[in-house]
C-alpha cells in the first residue's frame, strides 16, 4: 500500500511498480486514509511518505508507529525527500526490525527498490546509503566522549557521582595532581573552556550522562 499526498508521484509509483513484481493493493492521501485501507486488507509492506498532510512534520512516523501498532507483522518503509537524520534515528531505534528508510530519488532505480521492499517485508532493516554517511558523521559530532582515554573516563564518571578531585584521587589512587591534570585534559577534549558564566565541571558531568 502507498501513502502519500502527491498524486502524481504515488500514481506512477503503483504504475511502476508491477514491473519489477510489486502488487500495489491500496493507494491513500494520508496517515488516517492508510490505515483504514489497513484495516480492511492489510498489505506486506506500507509506503508512506515522511511528510504528510495536516502538518507535513512526521506524520509519516506517526502513521508507521499506529501501522506498527494495530498490525505488528506489516513492514514499513519511510520515503523522504532529504536526509533527517532525528527521523530516521526514531525509525530505527522504536522499531525492531521491518522497517525502511529511503530517500526518493532511490526509488527510480526499480529492482534496488523492490529488493528493498523484498527485505523490509521479510523483517530486515533498509537504510538509504547517503543517511548511514550522516549518522555515523552525526555520532562523531555527537561522541566527544569517546575521544577520552579509560583513565580520563574513570575520572568523569566519579565526577559525574559528585566526587571532589581530592576524592577521585582517593578512590583512583592517584596523586591529586595526576587527577586535576586529567580534569584539565577531560575540559579541553570536551571543548570546554573557561567560562565565567557555567561551570565546566558540571558540563563535564552532563555531556557524560547523556552518552
Amino acid at each position: 500500500m502507498l501513502a502519500d499526498d502527491g498524486v502524481l508521484f504515488r500514481e506512477g509509483l503503483a504504475r511502476i511498480l508491477p514491473d519489477v513484481g510489486v502488487t500495489v493493493v491500496g493507494q491513500a492521501g494520508d496517515g488516517p486514509a492508510l490505515l483504514a485501507l489497513l484495516r480492511r486488507d492489510p498489505p506486506d509492506v506500507v509506503v508512506l511518505d515522511l511528510r504528510m498532510p495536516p502538518g507535513f512534520g512526521a506524520e509519516g512516523i506517526e502513521t508507521a508507529a499506529s501501522v506498527r501498532r494495530s498490525h505488528p507483522g506489516v513492514g514499513v518503509m519511510i520515503l523522504s525527500q532529504y536526509v533527517e537524520a532525528h527521523h530516521a534515528l526514531r525509525l530505527l531505534t522504536e522499531f525492531e526490525g521491518g522497517v525502511g528508510y529511503l530517500l526518493k530519488d532511490r526509488v527510480s532505480d526499480l529492482a534496488s527498490f523492490s529488493t528493498d521492499l523484498q527485505r523490509v517485508a521479510r523483517g530486515q532493516t533498509v537504510v538509504d546509503a547517503e543517511l548511514v554517511t550522516r549518522l555515523v558523521a552525526r555520532r562523531r559530532e555527537r561522541d566527544p566522549i569517546d575521544a577520552l582515554t579509560e583513565r580520563e573516563r574513570s575520572v568523569l564518571a566519579l565526577m559525574a557521582q559528585g566526587l571532589s578531585n581530592a576524592a577521585v584521587a582517593d578512590t583512583l589512587h592517584l596523586a591529586l595532581k595526576t587527577v586535576e591534570a586529567h580534569v584539565r585534559s577531560i575540559f579541553v577534549k570536551l571543548g570546554l573552556p573557561p567560562d565565567d558564566r557555567e561551570h565546566r565541571r558540571v558540563r563535564a558531568v552532563l555531556t557524560f550522562l547523556r552518552a
